[in-house]
């Protein structure tokens, strides 16, 4: 196996990871586009229904950023973050590291790049082998790599453990003998082991208690003050979003429709479908009966809307919105807004 190198360095204003205008598509194999496509409408068979789950995004994490996605169920939320982490491969699109395509780096730095790059998984009893101890699932990745020699691998197991807040004496169970939150750090501990510079994090407390999800949240900011990583959060939650990101992009049906610092997009949030994201979350000062919802259904990402994507259910929409895709255009310093009721300044 090819011995991973280490990150190259780079300019102090270089991001981290570059996701440029990436695109992914399900339904259709990479390469389909040809021969092999067109002898099978030639035999009359139907042409695969196509996915778009993202569909022509850019995004870019510095160095010690934590950047939240966040979004509806079928946004492309949890696609953009794994073609972060590397699990899946852009369609279309380019992605970088420090810099340097990640599709022209040779083996070795395509390797580092790769464990620069990790992901904690949203169920941790379902990304944890059931059939192997902590010990072994926490250690076997850098004694692959060779970040570890096999001698000192025990030791680095529990430091890993130990840097997660997870009790080293435990290393031998197995997964099914800690409870959730307890799993959750395994899963972190795992990712730590390859010493990465970034985590993607898929609505990794999501599933546990609201007392646990404090105790995660508080890990990943003490992690970040002590190993300066960065993070790409994916949640549901916007109170996590506001506590713990520095910026935020807004999805809708695979497009980026608003970016902005956490504060700014907090206070000032200019698409529609952001306003209304903001205006029912939850607020003990204000007593409501109810809850006004968006109305209509999020529409299929196999026959997404011409336009823009969110005209359908927009209460502000214009005749251009359901003829013209709005760009990402800036409105003020550092906020980004894909919407015709937004002029750039």
């Amino acid at each position: 196996m090819t011995k991973p190198a280490s990150l190259w360095p780079a300019p102090p204003d270089t991001a981290l990871l570059e996701l440029e205008q990436v695109s992914r598509q399900f339904g259709v194999a990479p390469g389909a586009t040809g021969f092999g496509q067109r002898m099978a409408r030639w035999l009359g068979q139907p042409r695969p229904p196509v996915t778009r789950a993202v569909d022509g995004v850019s995004l870019a994490v510095r160095p010690g950023e934590v950047v939240g996605l966040v979004g509806e169920s079928g946004s492309g939320k949890s696609t953009l973050g794994r073609m972060a982490a590397g699990l899946l491969a852009p369609t279309r699109g380019e992605v970088r590291v420090r810099g340097r395509a990640l599709d022209t780096l040779p083996p070795a730095e395509r390797l580092a790049a790769r464990l620069a790059v990790q992901m904690v998984f949203q169920d941790p009893n379902s990304s944890l082998n059931p059939r192997l101890r902590v010990s072994r699932i926490v250690g076997e990745a850098p004694l692959a790599h060779g970040l570890c020699e096999p001698s000192a691998l025990d030791d680095y197991v529990c430091a890993q453990l130990q840097r997660a807040g997870l009790d080293p004496a435990l290393r031998h169970r197995y997964p099914h003998q800690f409870s959730g939150g307890q799993r959750q750090r395994i899963g972190i501990a795992r990712a730590l082991a390859v010493a990465p510079a970034l985590l993607v994090c898929d609505e990794a407390v999501a599933a546990l208690d609201v007392s646990i999800q404090a105790q995660i949240l508080n890990l990943f900011q003490d992690l970040r003050e002590q190993l300066g990583l960065a993070y790409v959060f994916i949640s549901h939650d916007l109170g996590v979003i506001r506590h713990l990101c520095d910026r935020v992009l807004v999805m809708y049906l695979g497009r980026v429709i608003e970016s902005a610092p956490a504060t700014e997009l907090f206070t000032r949030p200019a698409h529609p479908y952001t306003q209304a994201l903001l205006a029912e979350i939850p607020d003990i000062t204000q007593r409501r009966s109810r809850f006004s919802a968006l109305s209509g259904e999020v529409p299929s990402a196999l026959n997404p809307p011409t336009g823009c994507h969110f005209h359908p259910r927009c209460p502000q929409a214009m005749a251009r919105c359901r003829q013209e895709a709005p760009s990402l255009r800036g409105i003020a310093i550092q906020h980004q807004v894909a919407c015709h009721l937004h002029p750039s300044s």
